[in-house]
């Protein structure tokens, strides 16, 4: 069946007219009847058209083959390309053939898809106990200080720590609350902090200092104790600022 045939074969099937079909291809009906009758060879851009408006291959249009079916070879590897033309030529040469290639291609995507199966299976049982893990991360009681790390200032501090919490173990010797919001956005008022007992920090680290007893939370700086919110005047350096530890973390609740 040549070209002229297929396409009035795919306006029957689809209900169109002669001029119906025409106006949609933007082609006058003359000319339509002219590819139809095949007494005008009829150029790529036409094919083009009726390939994408019927959903059928070119080649399939040009008669070529039978199977209707659109190719989209630009999506295909040229190896994967290289399968289908092999494929094609079984079918038309062996036709035991191609049932032994239909036979084995079942075969392997039956259990290429128990696989993928058993692979998405084991992973979701690997994502719960990860997350069964994090759920279990284990706790201890330390000694918790209340709200008294003021970020503003200055609060009383006592050796005596005022509670205990329970909260994850780490590389610290107590915890204390954040009070007031000069040390924001890096640190808020009621987060508890994770403190170490050290001699010395860096400037630039954050640590807990007291002063004649009232208790702070600042960073550590050259010239005295910084606020990061600059709402807030920094404190200068004297002999009366005492460090009592170095943050180290915050307590994730």
């Amino acid at each position: 069946m040549g070209l002229g045939n297929r396409i009035i074969q795919l306006r029957k099937e689809n209900g169109y007219t002669r001029e119906k079909l025409a106006e949609i291809l933007g082609i006058s009906p003359y000319t339509l009847r002219n590819y139809e009758l095949e007494v005008t060879d009829a150029g790529h851009p036409f094919l083009i058209k009726v390939s994408d408006l019927f959903n059928v291959s070119i080649d399939y249009l040009m008669g070529v083959t039978e199977e209707r079916e659109k190719m989209t070879s630009y999506s295909l590897k040229s190896s994967e390309y290289s399968m289908v033309e092999k494929y094609r030529f079984i079918s038309t040469h062996s036709p035991d053939g191609e049932s032994v290639v239909d036979t084995v291609l079942d075969r392997e995507y039956a259990i290429a898809e128990k696989l993928r199966e058993q692979k998405e299976q084991l992973e979701k049982v690997q994502r719960m106990d990860m997350e069964v893990s994090e759920e279990l991360v284990p706790l201890r009681l330390w000694a918790y200080y209340g709200k008294i790390a003021c970020a503003g200032t200055g609060f009383y501090f006592d050796d005596i720590p005022s509670d205990t919490v329970q909260a994850p173990d780490a590389n610290a010797d107590f915890i204390i609350g954040v009070n007031g919001d000069s040390m924001e956005p890096d640190y808020h008022d009621g987060e508890k902090l994770y403190i170490k007992k050290v001699e010395n920090i860096n400037p630039g680290e954050v640590g807990i200092f007291t002063i004649n007893n009232e208790c702070f939370l600042k960073e550590y700086g050259e010239d005295g104790l910084v606020s990061k919110n600059k709402k807030y005047e920094d404190i200068p350096g004297n002999e009366d600022v005492r460090l009592i530890g170095k943050v180290v973390g915050k307590v994730k609740e």
